[in-house]
């Protein structure tokens, strides 16, 4: 396995929590913002994290350690897929692990497993119920140029750039090994959803 230094984990801090009706990455769980939960669990596993945001003023609301970059999206209003672009652009390594800002309970070890397959790929995506999981996975460089044919023709469909390259794809059965209630794609939307969330939040 190649070392984390060639990996920067990139969080999707963009949204406008609109179902919560507030800014859910500064909400707690657990005792601790939401972001800080992430950034923690991302970055044991990546050499560096960055933060997609859709605007400054976002940047600054979220309060990220010094440790933690930003930067805006580049496509504003592109959702999840030109969050990935902007984050992937932006990175200084070849390969980037993303997740989304509102997942209280990622894994370290699925991270990890993940990033341990991306040789001879040029993305790794977890597979559940027949379907990819997009905001949690790894992206290379490779897949810059077809991400941004896809966002200028207005295809915002995450996946829809597959098919124009290498991915491994992660079965069920292998992320069920390390997660088995799947908490890793559990995400906040709702209050109930918060609530939830710190409930589980000192077993996880």
């Amino acid at each position: 396995m190649t070392s984390n230094n060639e990996v920067t984990g990139v969080i999707l801090a963009g949204g406008m929590s609109r179902r919560l009706g507030r800014n859910k990455a500064l909400e707690l769980v657990g005792g601790h913002p939401l972001i800080e939960r992430v950034i923690e669990r991302v970055g044991s596993v990546a050499g560096r994290v960055l933060a997609v945001v859709n605007d400054e003023q976002r940047a600054l609301e979220l309060g990220l350690p010094s440790e933690v970059d930003s930067v805006v999206d580049e496509y504003p209003d592109t959702g999840a897929l030109g969050g990935i672009y902007t984050g992937l652009s932006t990175a200084a390594t070849p390969w980037v692990l993303v997740v989304a800002c509102d997942m209280p309970f990622l894994n370290k070890k699925l991270l990890r497993h993940l990033l341990e397959h991306r040789q001879n790929s040029d993305a790794v995506v977890p597979i559940l119920d027949g379907r990819p999981e997009p905001t949690h996975a790894a992206y290379s460089k490779v897949c810059i140029p077809h991400i941004r044919s896809k966002i200028e023709n207005r295809q915002l469909k995450i996946s829809g750039f597959f098919d124009d390259v290498t991915v491994n794809c992660v079965p069920q059965q292998e992320v069920e090994r390390f997660d088995p209630h799947r908490l890793s794609f559990f995400n906040v939307n709702t209050p109930d959803d918060l609530d939830r969330a710190n409930r589980h939040a000192d077993e996880h």
